[in-house]
C-alpha cells in the first residue's frame, strides 16, 4: 500500500507496533526497512518525513496486520479530509 502524507508519525509508529508480524517500508530505490527493528525504524521514519514520504510503500507479513494498517490509514485520511487537508 502506498503511503501518502503521513504527518501523525507517533500514531503511525503505534499502529506498526500493534502488528504481530513484521512491517516493511520500501523506498523508490528499492531499500526495504523492517519497521519492527529499532535501527531500521529510525532510518525509515527519516525517509517518511523527507521529500520521499509520498513515494514509500508499506508491506506487512500478516493479512491481519495489513488490515490494521489499512484501517489506520483510512481513519487518518478521514480525519485529514474533515480538517480540509485532502491527500
Amino acid at each position: 500500500m502506498k503511503l501518502i502524507n503521513i504527518q501523525e508519525v507517533e500514531e503511525f509508529r503505534k499502529a506498526v507496533h500493534q502488528c504481530e508480524g513484521n512491517v516493511y517500508l520500501k523506498s523508490p530505490e528499492g531499500d526495504v526497512f523492517n519497521l519492527k527493528s529499532a535501527m531500521s525504524e529510525y532510518i525509515a521514519l527519516g525517509q517518511l518525513l523527507s521529500e520521499q514520504g509520498d513515494n514509500l510503500e508499506l508491506f506487512a507479513d500478516r493479512r491481519e496486520d495489513e488490515a490494521l494498517l489499512l484501517n489506520f490509514i483510512a481513519e487518518l485520511n478521514k480525519e485529514n479530509k474533515a480538517l480540509g487537508q485532502e491527500n
